[in-house]
């Protein structure tokens, strides 16, 4: 009731936006037609109206043939402008992308690809996020195509539902505004953000034991070099050695270490869930990146331990929905 008496025509338009948004479908792909193309005259046709209400009662009032004709002359040209506002929009197809992935506190973009399958152009088309300001601006040529990119930050992890698209035109003159609403049914998932400075990977597990770790042995010369052998990787073979000699060597390391971690929220140390999550991404992205086999451990889901990129985006994924 405050909000009502406080602001009355934001609480109106809040309340209709709500009750429009719940008719609109939820789908990725959208042609305009009469049915979603909305069309209302701008304060610039509203001043534009006021005025030749005027010049009609002072043409009446003077029996002033060239006020008549000033004025059904404008009148006819906003008449005309309508309809052109409107079939700018009118049979426009859009397609929506689906975001990547993105962690929470960054972007997350999308793109928008409009299709024009009528003989005339599509000027001044704004698109915009529905609640923010700023749009971004594109023509669609004749028999074209166009693509637009758009992003916005989410407010929170897991899954989250693109925010109501607005496209509008107040092409040609101004004096009315053309817009239609889209409700995309594609959602982005939002990792949590992680932890800024992370402590090292942990080497003990929660019950207080060494994580397991491996060591594969490779028989090799005592240099650690050995003869190529078919199928050893660009990297490991020793160019310097093969000028000198003529011979492909290959490196050998006698031993490979490598460890196996399981991590899980009692091994952050912290009492926020959300925290927690926090540091399990950073070492997550940790354990990648040095190349470590690890795994995950929550409460309702448990990940073997393994790595590659698939493996991470999994681990991620588990996070983004714990």
């Amino acid at each position: 009731m405050s909000a009502w008496l406080a602001h009355p025509w934001r609480f109106l338009g809040q309340r209709f936006d709500g009750w429009l948004q719940s008719r609109l479908a939820l789908t990725d792909h959208l042609t305009l037609n009469q049915r979603n193309v909305y069309i209302l005259p701008t304060r610039a046709g509203l001043m534009l109206g006021v005025t030749l209400l005027v010049l009609l009662l002072a043409a009446i009032n003077y029996q002033l043939n060239l006020g008549y004709l000033l004025t059904f002359l404008l009148a006819g040209c906003a008449v005309v402008a309508m309809h052109v506002a409107h079939a700018n929009l009118r049979g426009l197809t859009m397609h929506l992308e689906a975001p990547h992935a993105c962690f929470m506190g960054a972007t997350a973009q999308f793109f928008i690809n409009f299709q024009n399958s009528q003989k005339h152009t599509r000027y001044g088309l704004a698109v915009a996020l529905q609640g923010f300001e700023q749009s971004v601006d594109t023509d669609v040529g004749a028999q074209a195509q166009a693509r637009v990119q758009l992003a916005f930050q989410p407010s929170q992890r897991g899954w989250q539902r693109l925010p109501t698209l607005t496209l509008q035109t107040l092409f040609p003159l101004g004096t009315f505004r053309v817009w239609a609403l889209w409700r995309p049914a594609a959602q982005v998932l939002v990792y949590p953000a992680p932890e800024s400075h992370p402590p090292p990977l942990p080497s003990h597990g929660s019950d207080g034991l060494p994580q397991s770790s491996a060591l594969l042995q490779h028989q090799g010369e005592p240099d650690g070099l050995r003869p190529y052998r078919p199928g050893d990787a660009l990297k490991t073979i020793v160019w310097k050695k093969a000028a000198k000699t003529g011979q492909l060597v290959s490196r050998d390391r006698t031993q490979t270490h490598a460890r196996t971690l399981l991590l899980e929220p009692q091994l952050t140390q912290l009492t926020s869930f959300e925290a927690q999550l926090s540091r399990l991404c950073a070492w997550v992205l940790m354990a990648e990146k040095q190349g470590l086999r690890y795994g995950l451990r929550l409460p309702h889901q448990t990940i073997a331990p393994a790595s590659g990129a698939t493996h991470q985006q999994r681990c991620l994924q588990a996070l983004a929905l714990a």
